[in-house]
């Protein structure tokens, strides 16, 4: 299997139905991805295929022949952080932090195919992400303050 993980070029000869989270945790290293259910139902392992936000604890090595595979490490420009990666920090969202992560990769895949979305397209898009802190309501505000433009810094 051939693919890029941020933008790098990769091969991978082993097991084709290892779960992706595990082929860039444990191969890779990139521990930002997380494991939370292993169901593909907290959205804690969340990156992106081909822009399209997946849970990677769901997805199999055999699905990533040929794709594109972001993770949070890539989801800025170099040392410049992803605009919502900034307005996390602006907002305060983290708590625990364990979720972040997919929640910005899912919030980032939301808006590169609706770079305005109301409330309701925040919470349709968002609910399959859990955050044990219960931070719904920076996560919104920080999707909304990208959206809107009102963060300064950052790249989309």
């Amino acid at each position: 299997m051939d693919f890029k993980i941020n933008g790098r070029a990769v091969s991978y000869d082993g097991d084709g139905e290892m779960p992706l989270l595990w082929y860039l945790r444990d191969l890779e290293g990139m521990t930002g991805t997380k494991f939370g259910c292993g169901a593909g139902l907290c959205g804690a392992c969340t990156v992106h295929v081909d822009g399209m936000a997946v849970r990677s604890c769901q997805t199999w090595m055999d699905d990533v022949d040929g794709t594109e595979v972001t993770t949070i490490e890539g989801l800025g420009n170099g040392e410049t952080l992803h605009a919502l990666q900034v307005a996390w920090a602006e907002n305060d969202v983290p708590q625990c932090g364990y979720c972040q992560s997919g929640q910005i990769m899912q919030a980032a895949s939301l808006l590169a195919e609706n770079p305005n979305p109301t409330d309701e397209e925040i919470d349709v898009a968002m609910s399959g992400n859990i955050c044990r802190c219960g931070t719904y309501q920076r996560i919104k505000k920080s999707i909304r303050d990208v959206a809107s433009g009102k963060v300064k810094g950052g790249t989309i």
